[in-house]
């Protein structure tokens, strides 16, 4: 890694604990929101799937097998480009963290007992399928589409799935740039953006999902400050006129769509 890319992290890091809110939600005037920053600072608790899911995370970090990987990222091409690439690579450069992907289980549970009904979710970037399976597992009702560039990387993620009996997992596999289009004829509750980490195509995702999203629905942007282009694709979109709320907990950005709220941003530890 760069040290121009490193300085960065560092930087955007301590700014963030500087001013973020280390609170259980006290300043946060709307009952709902209130109540989702409570339950994502706040809840520890461990669930019955977390041991599974980063068992096989395990698994993953101490596989050697080599993969044939088609990139469509911010390193890729539109037609894709091929490298090959090990498994364990792979886990420890892209799966999510374990807070982050136990606080996106947290906030699929606590969404569906909120709205009494099954969600529809869609992932942009199936990686290895680790986050992909805390989406899927708070409730087996729920939809969960995801879309992954390499078919060799989805074939991985479909064993982990097999392998912790989650059925309620359906995928596209090819550029995202094509297959997004065919998605969303519904609207969505919940989407994970965690593709082509680029202005551009963060931009342009997010775009096409915004008014695509039910009302409370919820946006979430990984790797926000990865990168200038990252922080100033996050600037622009948490000004967009259908967002509502915006939330930074560093790692990912939570793009909240909902009328009835005033516009406010908010800077939270995770």
């Amino acid at each position: 890694m760069a040290k121009s890319v490193i300085t960065h992290r560092l930087w955007t890091y301590v700014r963030h604990v500087l001013t973020a809110w280390n609170t259980t939600g006290e300043g946060i005037h709307s009952p709902y929101l209130f109540e989702l920053v409570r339950f994502i600072l706040r809840d520890r608790n461990p669930y019955y799937c977390f041991f599974d899911i980063e068992r096989r995370r395990e698994m993953l970090l101490a596989c050697e097998d080599t993969l044939d990987v088609v990139d469509y990222g911010s390193r890729g091409t539109k037609e894709g480009k091929h490298c090959q690439r090990r498994v364990c690579d792979i886990a420890k450069s892209h799966l999510e963290s374990a807070k982050v992907g136990q606080m996106l289980f947290r906030l699929v549970e606590w969404m569906g007992k909120k709205e009494k009904r099954q969600l529809k979710i869609l992932e942009l970037g199936t990686s290895l399928g680790i986050t992909t399976a805390y989406l899927a597992v708070p409730d087996s009702r729920n939809e969960v589409m995801t879309l992954e560039g390499s078919d060799a990387v989805l074939n991985v993620a479909k064993s982990v799935w097999k392998a912790l009996k989650i059925e309620n997992i359906s995928w596209k596999e090819g550029n995202i740039d094509n297959t997004l289009l065919d998605c969303a004829r519904e609207k969505l509750d919940v989407a994970y953006v965690d593709a082509n980490h680029t202005f551009e195509a963060t931009m342009r995702y997010v775009a096409f999902l915004l008014p695509r999203m039910h009302e409370k629905g919820v946006i979430i942007v990984d790797d926000i400050h990865y990168s200038n282009e990252m922080e100033r694709a996050w600037k622009s979109l948490k000004m967009n006129e259908l967002v509502t709320t915006s939330m930074d907990l560093y790692h990912v950005g939570l793009l909240v769509v909902d009328p009835h709220y005033l516009k406010r941003h908010y800077v939270i530890n995770l």
